[in-house]
């Protein structure tokens, strides 16, 4: 790993505590962060829902669907907050596969049987799996794999030879490649990656919408070659931090400009 990324990370996580997040209620910075996480990780697997439409939901429920938006992406928003809310309050607990699983049925519990006639919201698929023009292996044979790969990712995390965006990244790509349910792999992937992170006590990584295609080829990639996945995780959340800094900065200019 380029050691010049994570020393940028390193003090750009600090000063971003400093002037940004630890300045705010911690409740406001977490309905702050689930809101524009829950956007752009539904997302990135198709929801139309925007920022603006997302905070009207989240603050007043099902009575005020945004115009256009269907039932469907409703519920499935609604879902991600509170797999996202469990997240966080949970972030120090182990990762095992009953708390994935637990995880995953908040996530799906009103979408997933809309979907896939038979599914169940925290069970692992009962077929073999595709996404888009990649095709997954044999399901039983991946889904041994899971106890494994949530076994050594909490190994690495209190590895000092591991920073946690490498292991947050390292997870996240060979969970996908597990692919372990039926649907939600990829949003359940984004918030268990940000666990590990939370347990250390980092800011979250926001992957957005607007970055799709360059995420979905790290991930193709990840099986040949995992540096760009790592790669795009650090610079991720590195432009998250410049760009909440910066705005948090121009406010300010903008305030002591207008005083007389």
């Amino acid at each position: 790993m380029n050691q010049e990324k994570i020393v940028t990370f390193d003090r750009l996580a600090k000063q971003y505590g400093e002037v940004f997040s630890k300045r705010m209620a911690v409740e406001d910075y977490m309905e702050y962060t689930e809101i524009l996480f829950s956007c752009h990780s539904c997302g990135i697997e198709g929801n139309t829902f925007t920022v603006d439409d997302t905070k009207v939901l989240k603050e007043k429920g099902l009575d005020m669907i945004p115009q256009g938006r269907s039932l469907f992406e409703a519920f499935e928003m609604l879902d991600h907050f509170r797999a996202y809310e469990e997240m966080v309050k949970t972030a120090d607990k182990p990762m095992t596969e009953d708390y994935v699983k637990h995880l995953h049925f908040l996530l799906t519990e009103h979408t997933i049987s809309y979907r896939h006639k038979g599914a169940k919201p925290g069970e692992y698929t009962e077929f073999d799996m595709c996404a888009g023009d990649t095709v997954f292996g044999e399901h039983e044979k991946l889904i041994a794999r899971v106890p494994e790969l949530l076994s050594s990712t909490e190994k690495a995390l209190h590895d000092d030879r591991w920073h946690p965006m490498e292991v947050a990244a390292l997870f996240h790509g060979h969970f996908e490649w597990l692919h372990p349910f039926r649907d939600g792999n990829g949003r359940i992937g984004r918030l268990l990656a940000n666990k590990l992170l939370l347990q250390k006590g980092l800011p979250i990584i926001i992957i957005p919408v607007e970055q799709r295609s360059v995420y979905i080829e790290c991930m193709k990639l990840f099986r040949k070659n995992a540096e760009p996945l790592v790669d795009f995780f650090f610079n991720t959340a590195t432009a998250r931090m410049e760009r909440e800094i910066e705005q948090k900065r121009n406010a300010e200019d903008e305030l002591n400009s207008g005083l007389m």
